[in-house]
């Protein structure tokens, strides 16, 4: 049994399924586990949907901020409707069931065996582990109540942009949701600066990949996150950076958590998407 960790799809289907075949994939006894962002932007989002969530128990996967958009679509906000893709999951006969299954996705994922922790963008320096995963199940909890109507239509936005353990409602849940799902540079005193996408070094020197903050209280966890297309993969300071840019024609990556050094597998996507239109 092999258990492989995968970048960021966004609706790369086929690519997938290459990847999937150089691993020799067997679904009866290998598990997946995905970094988030399954939907938008590629051409299959709908394929990708029925075909990680018809494997049940054989893959664990995180929310993304673009499964969370397509999440919020579902729940009517339509207010940052801006790809095309996404309704054929809208419009599917199945929509009801592919949006539950996507709706009960956590967001962040804990191996104890596997000494592996599974998020789709990052951490504030503040929290540690433990608070990481009380902060998940805060929102994980209203993802799966019907409060998700009125999280969905208030989720947008970069305030409060600093951890405080006092904060509450709306508040803490947003900042909870952009640290998990859209997470790069925060500042020495650990802010969130959420606008700045760029790879690592493009950013004044006052801002630093989280992964980097110095005091950074998950530093003893191996964490694996996508997201980041612009850093690509990336081993350094116990965190797996996955997201190879599949979607721009970078590569999807599979990472073997299971063996004694894991190693990455590259797949060369042609690209769906010209990353000059989204900027």
């Amino acid at each position: 049994m092999s258990t492989w960790a995968i970048g960021d799809i966004q609706g790369c289907y086929d690519e997938l399924r290459a990847l999937l075949d150089r691993l020799r994939f067997d679904p009866v006894k290998d598990r997946l586990w995905f970094v988030g962002d399954l939907v938008n932007r590629g051409p299959k989002s709908l394929d990708t949907l029925r075909f990680i969530s018809s494997l049940g128990d054989g893959a664990v996967c995180v929310l993304g901020n673009h499964d969370l958009h397509l999440l919020a679509l579902a729940a009517g906000n339509e207010r940052f409707r801006d790809s095309d893709d996404l309704n054929q999951v809208l419009e599917a006969p199945d929509r009801e069931e592919l949006i539950h299954w996507l709706r009960h996705r956590p967001l962040l994922h804990h191996d104890e065996a596997l000494d592996f922790t599974m998020i789709h963008a990052g951490l504030p320096p503040q929290w540690d582990l433990e608070t990481a995963m009380s902060c998940a199940a805060e929102v994980e909890a209203v993802l799966r109540s019907p409060e998700h109507v009125e999280f969905f239509d208030r989720m947008y936005g970069n305030k409060p942009n600093r951890w405080d353990p006092e904060l509450q409602g709306m508040d803490r849940l947003r900042f909870i949701t952009n640290c998990f799902t859209r997470l790069r540079f925060v500042t020495r005193k650990g802010k969130l600066k959420l606008k700045l996408k760029g790879s690592p070094g493009s950013q004044k020197k006052k801002y630093f990949p989280w992964f980097l903050h110095p005091h950074r209280r998950t530093r003893n966890q191996r964490i694996l996150f996508g997201h980041w297309s612009t850093l690509g993969y990336r081993h350094t300071d116990n965190v797996w950076a996955l997201d190879t840019g599949c979607l721009w024609g970078g590569q999807l990556t599979a990472l073997r958590l299971d063996a004694e050094t894991p190693e990455p597998v590259h797949l060369a996507c042609a690209g769906q998407q010209n990353p000059s239109d989204f900027t």
